[in-house]
């Protein structure tokens, strides 16, 4: 795992929380892994007291649970889990998008077509890390520019699992092969020429087929 700094003027429980939350997304904690508080204050230099905090927060976004008496660990969705997840997803996104296009469209196309041009670059590179980034980025933008801040938040309850869930099990599997980048290029021609009923038909097929993917990978079905 690479050094663990903190370099951000947030309050210290804050800045752990985000050093680890980018932990577990990027893979350095694998998906299930114990985090032993002790190891996390030691590397940071820090009491346990900002560690436990982080952990509550953590906790909130759903990335880690916390087991009383047992110890703290990466979250590990079951195919219930991903199942509601992938449900949500279809419900929440397509909406997005909608709005997104009615309300800064040449906002979204600069943020979805530079995200694109990450992913083509991390798909060459074969470096899942920064092609988990990416599409991270592609679908967060039509969240960041649908002009409905409780749509934004809706997201970001799931954000950080889905995030985590790219970068750990369909991102090593996508820069092997050339579908995913090809299905993201095609809902970003989709969107930019405004056809959002087979936008939001392939955004579905999309994210079920990302379902399926964790499912099998995880062997959670």
């Amino acid at each position: 795992m690479k050094s663990l700094k903190l370099d951000s003027p947030k309050s210290l429980s804050q800045r752990v929380m985000l050093r680890l939350r980018e932990a577990i997304i990027d893979g350095e904690f694998a998906l299930g892994a114990a985090i032993s508080e002790e190891m996390v204050a030691q590397s940071f230099g820090v009491s346990r007291t900002p560690v436990r905090e982080a952990m509550g927060l953590l906790q909130a976004q759903g990335l880690v649970v916390i087991r009383p008496q047992v110890g703290s660990f990466v979250f590990t969705p079951s195919a219930e889990d991903i199942a509601a997840l992938c449900s949500f997803r279809t419900v929440i996104e397509p909406k997005a998008a909608q709005l997104a296009y009615r309300h800064d469209h040449a906002g979204t196309i600069a943020a979805i077509e530079a995200a694109m041009d990450s992913m083509a670059q991390a798909f060459a590179a074969k470096d899942r890390i920064a092609y988990g980034h990416a599409d991270t980025a592609l679908h967060e933008a039509f969240f960041a520019h649908c002009g409905n801040r409780y749509l934004e938040e809706s997201y970001q309850l799931v954000s950080g699992r889905v995030a985590a869930l790219r970068t750990n099990v369909s991102s090593p599997i996508d820069v092997e092969t050339q579908a995913s980048f090809d299905e993201h290029r095609t809902l970003v021609q989709l969107f930019s020429r405004g056809d959002l009923d087979a936008f939001a038909k392939l955004m579905t097929t999309h994210i079920n087929n990302s379902g399926l993917t964790y499912t099998k990978v995880l062997n959670v079905g």
